[in-house]
């Protein structure tokens, strides 16, 4: 095989090399510095953004305010948080709010957001989705008392 055959295989796996590593890199930077970015929540006005024909407005029953997050699947199974005013953040960060191990969890995977007297949640761009009762969540989505909310193998859901 001639010599300048060998020369460019040589030097064009030396290049490709080099772009798996920096694409590994930028990977680990991204999900590392996930929370970095700016990250808060920026309500669209009314009539602006997705809308589904078939959906049903969400109910707030007077009285029946969520109180708590309660886990009800996962390595996490039977933790309760006590909601306040205050964001809840979840992921596999350890500033989260709730911190879980769950392989399919990015690090600021998503959050839950108080308004208006109703808890919103809010996929943080994660990698795997956050689901509502079997809905992948694209938007900030109210989320009633009882349903659950899925982030890989780990499920919670709002109660009273």
């Amino acid at each position: 095989m001639p010599e300048i055959v060998l020369t460019v295989a040589r030097y064009g796996f030396i290049i490709l090399l080099w772009i798996f590593v920096f694409t590994v890199v930028g990977v680990i930077r991204r999900d590392l510095f996930a929370g970095a970015r700016s990250s808060r929540l920026v309500a669209a006005p009314r009539g602006v953004g997705p809308t589904v024909a078939s959906a049903k407005p969400a109910k707030v029953k007077r009285g029946r305010a969520a109180r708590q997050l309660v886990v009800t699947a996962g390595a996490l199974a039977g933790t309760r948080i006590t909601l306040g005013e205050t964001p809840i953040t979840i992921g596999r960060a350890e500033d989260c709010t709730l911190v879980t191990t769950d392989d399919y969890a990015s690090a600021r995977h998503a959050r839950l957001v108080p308004r208006d007297g109703q808890w919103f949640i809010e996929d943080m761009g994660s990698t795997n989705g956050t689901y509502l009762d079997r809905a992948k969540v694209g938007a900030p989505t109210p989320v009633p008392l009882g349903v659950p909310i899925r982030i890989g193998r780990t499920s919670f859901e709002l109660r009273p």
